[in-house]
């Protein structure tokens, strides 16, 4: 009986052994006898006990290691404190476990030089302007050698760029010069843009001005040719009517009547004035003698 619950206790105990339960976004390496045998994927897996047992076990996400910060030296010879951070996944568990003694050691030292010699190609202005350039270029050189180790470089992002306080300051007062000059464009600009404005303004002013003054001497000429000519055209009508009844019988004499009212109204006019000098005809026979005249040349036009 003893017998029979010590070989059941031992198949419990070699069942549990055999069995393991990788879990999800891992990966188990298994040694038999000391060698590299397999990588558990996850799941249920069966070992041999005793003979077989997990020597490293690996998680496949994705892993954020943060690269202690340092100093670098740039192309300028200006030194920059640089703190970035670099994400790896592992992609083959037994180049992981057996590949490097530390892998994340190996990948945090091997960033920190290829940090190094990025920064050093380049000028202190440039290392601001492109980072996207140094990330790229720091996880080439990283993933070349992590190969070997079973890691993918994922990206590295600089967190900091910080120079020296001496240099730090000089930036800033050449920031500071850079606005005032962008200033002092910008506001010789808007009074050069407004003195343009302005002279356009008084130009299309006084071209307005002159096109309105133009516009009204054509306007006044207009209407006193179309004055001129309705006068005119009254006259003639008025003229015309007179021939006309001119030729109508008694006409002549009508003319005769009119023409001896007009010279007595005019003298008339002339002595109702006090300080005019009215010499009368000696022989008045001579008024009528100028109407005669008068009368024949009315008779010579209507000839």
């Amino acid at each position: 009986m003893e017998i029979s619950l010590l070989i059941l206790v031992a198949a419990i105990i070699f069942i549990i052994k055999a069995l393991k339960v990788v879990p999800q976004q891992n990966s188990w390496v298994v040694e038999r006898l000391g060698r590299f045998h397999a990588a558990l994927l996850p799941g249920l897996n069966i070992v041999i006990p005793f003979i077989d047992r997990v020597a490293y076990k690996h998680m496949l996400k994705e892993v954020p290691l943060d690269v202690p910060s340092q100093v670098c030296i740039t192309r300028d010879n200006t030194q920059l404190t640089v703190d970035g951070i670099l994400y790896f996944q592992v992609t083959d568990a037994m180049r992981a476990s057996y590949g490097s003694s530390n892998y994340i050691m190996a990948i945090s030292q091997l960033a920190q030089t290829s940090l190094r010699s990025v920064i050093g190609k380049l000028e202190l202005d440039k290392t601001f302007e492109e980072r996207d350039i140094i990330n790229a270029q720091v996880v080439q050189a990283i993933d070349e050698a992590a190969l070997n180790w079973g890691v993918k470089v994922l990206r590295y992002e600089i967190k900091d760029l910080t120079p020296p306080k001496e240099i730090l300051h000089a930036m800033q007062q050449q920031i500071t010069a850079e606005r005032e000059k962008r200033a002092l464009i910008a506001a010789s600009e808007g009074r050069r843009q407004e003195q343009i404005n302005i002279a356009t303004g008084e130009r299309e002013a006084f071209i307005a001005r002159s096109e309105g003054e133009k516009q009204a001497v054509i306007n006044k000429a207009q209407g006193d040719a179309q004055s001129i000519t309705a006068v005119a055209e009254a006259t003639a009508g008025a003229i015309e009517r007179i021939a006309a009844a001119i030729r109508q019988p008694g006409g002549a004499e009508a003319v005769q009547l009119k023409v001896a009212e007009k010279a007595v109204d005019a003298y008339s006019k002339v002595a109702a004035d006090a300080t005019t000098t009215l010499i009368v005809p000696s022989n008045m026979t001579e008024v009528s003698a100028l109407i005669s005249s008068a009368m024949k040349m009315v008779q010579t036009q209507r000839a």
